[in-house]
């Protein structure tokens, strides 16, 4: 009897802690199902496979306004256009300058309706948040809207494969500016200067506080090193292609790739 009763302690502590384990490593967990459940992993695009020196710069935009004026003076006096991520209730509060971005040439990226996480919501809600987003980016500027990143980096099979469906590449960043953190212009910098290589895209946004000072730095730079900068639909990959995912990388689908 006191063995039995050793031994269902034992079981009972075992499933406690691998239970403990789980809910305290959400990444380690969400792997888990994938491969019990015999589904692979998807990845967004992080990076583009180039051999030019070709880079996306990136803006998203979900609260406030004040530096974006700014931020399309510098890019026009440097000739470069990129993509802005915008949010539904952005654009819906801020109309005309959703239209004066399109106007300077930037392309308009979907970056949600109500900026939820999009990796734990339903299929239905994520086509809702991705479809009125793009009817709104339509009505405002024209454009028919490609590229989609979701708020906070944040996604699932579910979110991929959805947007897939709806005719989008999900985009996530390999470089990281952490502006919204309200670093110096300086630290901006040097992070995005560090980190930078060809086919990297770079994450912004639109009303950090110093962003409008570190981005004219960096433009600077980027160019004396030879760096063309191009919005992020112009940085994919045209045909067959497939995601690497270890690294997020867009690969030329020549051969079967050994990581897939």
């Amino acid at each position: 009897m006191n063995i039995n009763k050793k031994f269902f302690t034992a079981i009972i502590c075992f499933f406690t802690f691998v239970a403990v384990f789980l809910a305290s490593n959400s990444e380690f967990f969400k792997r888990a199902v994938f491969v019990f459940a015999g589904r692979d992993r998807l990845v967004p695009i992080y990076r583009v496979q180039t051999d030019e020196k070709k880079i996306a710069i990136s803006f998203d935009a979900a609260w406030g306004s004040d530096k974006t004026p700014k931020l399309l003076e510098i890019l026009r006096k440097y000739n470069v256009k990129t993509t802005f991520f915008l949010v539904k209730m952005w654009m819906d509060k801020y109309p005309d300058m959703t239209k004066l971005i399109a106007k300077e040439g930037h392309e308009i990226g979907n970056h949600s309706a109500t900026h939820p996480r999009m990796g734990s919501i339903s299929k239905q809600r994520i086509i809702e948040e991705i479809r009125s987003t793009h009817e709104k980016i339509k009505e405002l500027t024209g454009q028919e809207c490609k590229v989609f990143r979701p708020p906070f980096g944040d996604y699932s099979n579910t979110l991929i494969e959805t947007a897939k469906e709806l005719g989008y590449y999900v985009i996530q960043w390999d470089v990281d500016s952490l502006d919204w953190k309200d670093l110096s212009a300086s630290a901006i910098y040097s992070r995005v200067i560090k980190q930078v290589k060809p086919g990297s895209i770079v994450l912004f946004h639109n009303n950090g506080k110093n962003t409008p000072e570190a981005v004219e730095l960096i433009l600077e730079e980027l160019k004396k090193r030879g760096y063309k900068i191009v919005p992020v639909s112009e940085l994919l990959l045209k045909g067959d292609y497939y995601v690497d995912r270890n690294t997020g990388e867009m690969r030329k689908k020549q051969t079967e790739p050994l990581t897939e």
